[in-house]
């Protein structure tokens, strides 16, 4: 065909032909010079299309392919025309109709349309045309498909200019998928997106659904998914939920999309923020746990083997390791030695907690959800300069200061990395070293941001990381922080309610209250 065809006259014809004889869909997938590169043979109602691999790359290119097959009961695009034209991303779909003498009848097309400038989120995503037949098709398939591409790229671009990461580039634009019912996941995952410095373009709620034991979503969903990825200039999803690895790459190969799993967006937070040795010895151990499973033929490049000299000769033994058996031994004996150094900075940490018990001196621990304000509430008690914002894990590395007291003078305060719903085991694990410091403590002071509406879960979030690291018989007092952003009525009730004291870390009010509750609270310097 030439180029500007989508559909020429004989193709359609003799596609219509042979279906008629063999009544069955016949479809060609046609390349952008007008050549065929497969022909598909189906059944009465349907076909099945190969597999054709990965698309071209980048959010704003269509596949290069189009299909264009027959139906025999004269039904319109079907929705598995739009499953495979957004899955793969084609060009375009073309239906032609079998007429009851098998000659060629109407001709429908279809492709996708770019989100328009007016982000109206539920604009229609498919163009459709229909023509008489092929010969009255006026569609010139060479200008509209660089016109697609054209406008597509420039959707990533006006995309692209909303924000800009650290280091001055462009923010990488995500998809938040939430699997998980409830508002409080489509927040929780959505801050964390953003404390990764990355932008959210869309968030897809798709709560409700069976989990697809290979994709994680239906084929129906991925292609929403898809689209929205494509109308967005978005090329990676979020999940909100934790993947196995298989179901990763297989969302991957189904979408043309790099998938992030909750895990692995807080081991990413984590990486960036963690300024101290121990802290980044322990995100480092972290990532390669979690790392070590994910580990295959294609991240290591497994044509390649290792360790044989390259050629075999009389005393050759066999091919050697292969590189990703080289990748997954090397990755366990760095764990092995971060592990052993970890627990090196673990015992002089002990040896620290040792000396100030010489010194007796009561120590004050800050706990509390990620983004509660602890920071700026050491800040506000200490006058202190430690870095705070409003984000989740600012804080990584655990941070300490005098306070003093009118009964007990000098106290030891302490400040500690936020705490999460359903923390990773593997980070959980590595950074318990860093809790350990809670143990000394002689009181908790527990923050809650009360102007969450979540704030009961999270409070029931920390009292099972308490919990799980045999806390439970600390004394604990609560701060409801962040009082100046609910009503005087809502935070008194909420002082009643869980026996706490109402601050606002940020203006600096209720302090005097906090200290004078902490005060009765802490035992006697010298006891």
């Amino acid at each position: 065909m030439a180029p500007r065809q989508a559909v020429s006259p004989e193709l359609a014809s003799h596609l219509a032909a042979i279906s008629f004889d063999l009544g069955r869909q016949v479809g060609v997938l046609v390349s952008r010079d007008g050549a065929v590169r497969n022909v598909i043979l189906g059944d009465a109602a349907k076909l099945e299309l190969p597999d054709i691999g990965r698309h071209r790359g980048g959010g704003s290119r269509l596949r290069g392919l189009r299909l264009v097959h027959t139906h025999l009961g004269g039904e319109p695009v079907s929705q598995d025309d739009l499953n495979d034209l957004a899955l793969l991303r084609l060009d375009l779909v073309a239906v032609v109709h079998v007429a009851s003498g098998g000659e060629a009848g109407a001709v429908e097309l279809a492709h996708i349309l770019p989100m328009p400038d007016d982000d109206a989120a539920f604009s229609e995503p498919f163009r459709k045309i229909s023509a008489r037949d092929a010969y009255s098709l006026a569609f010139d398939f060479e200008r509209e498909v660089a016109a697609l591409e054209s406008e597509f790229a420039r959707i990533v671009d006006r995309e692209g200019r909303g924000g800009k990461d650290a280091a001055g580039g462009r923010k990488e634009r995500v998809l938040v998928i939430v699997v998980t019912p409830g508002a409080a996941a489509l927040g929780e995952i959505a801050e964390l997106v953003r404390a990764a410095g990355a932008e959210v373009a869309e968030v897809l709620q798709l709560a409700g659904g069976r989990i697809h034991p290979r994709t994680v979503l239906g084929r129906g969903r991925l292609e929403r998914v898809t689209l929205a990825a494509m109308r967005r200039g978005a090329e990676t999803a979020v999940f909100d939920i934790d993947l196995k690895p298989a179901q990763a790459r297989a969302f991957e190969d189904a979408t043309g999309l790099k998938s992030v799993d909750r895990t692995q967006l807080i081991l990413d937070i984590f990486a960036q923020r963690a300024k101290s040795r121990d802290g980044k010895l322990q995100v480092e151990l972290a990532q390669l746990k979690y790392s070590l499973p994910r580990l295959s033929e294609e991240d290591a490049g497994l044509s390649r083997l290792a360790g044989a000299g390259g050629t075999g000769g009389i005393k050759s033994r066999g091919p050697g390791e292969t590189v990703l058996e080289i990748s997954r031994r090397r990755a366990r004996d760095r764990i092995r030695r971060l592990e052993k150094e970890i627990e090196q900075l673990s015992r002089q940490r002990g040896v620290r907690r040792q000396r100030r018990k010489r010194q007796r001196l009561p120590v004050l621990s800050i706990v509390g959800y990620t983004n509660a304000g602890k920071s700026t509430l050491l800040n506000a008690l200490t006058q202190s300069d430690i870095a705070a914002a409003d984000q989740m894990f600012v804080t990584l590395d655990t941070t300490s200061r005098r306070l003093r007291f009118p009964r007990q003078g000098d106290v030891i305060i302490t400040d500690t990395v936020g705490f999460i719903r359903d923390l990773p085991a593997d980070l959980a694990k590595a950074f318990r070293a860093t809790l350990e410091e809670l143990e000394d403590a002689d009181l908790l002071l527990h923050v809650v941001d009360a102007a969450d509406p979540d704030l009961e879960r999270k409070m029931d979030a920390v009292g099972r990381v308490l919990a799980d690291l045999e806390l439970q018989a600390i004394p604990r007092l609560v701060v409801m922080n962040k009082a100046d952003r609910v009503a005087p009525a809502l935070a008194e009730s909420l002082c009643n309610r869980f026996d706490a004291v109402a601050v606002s870390a940020l203006r600096r009010e209720g302090l005097d209250e906090l200290m004078a509750s902490a005060g009765r609270l802490l035992p006697d310097s010298g006891f």
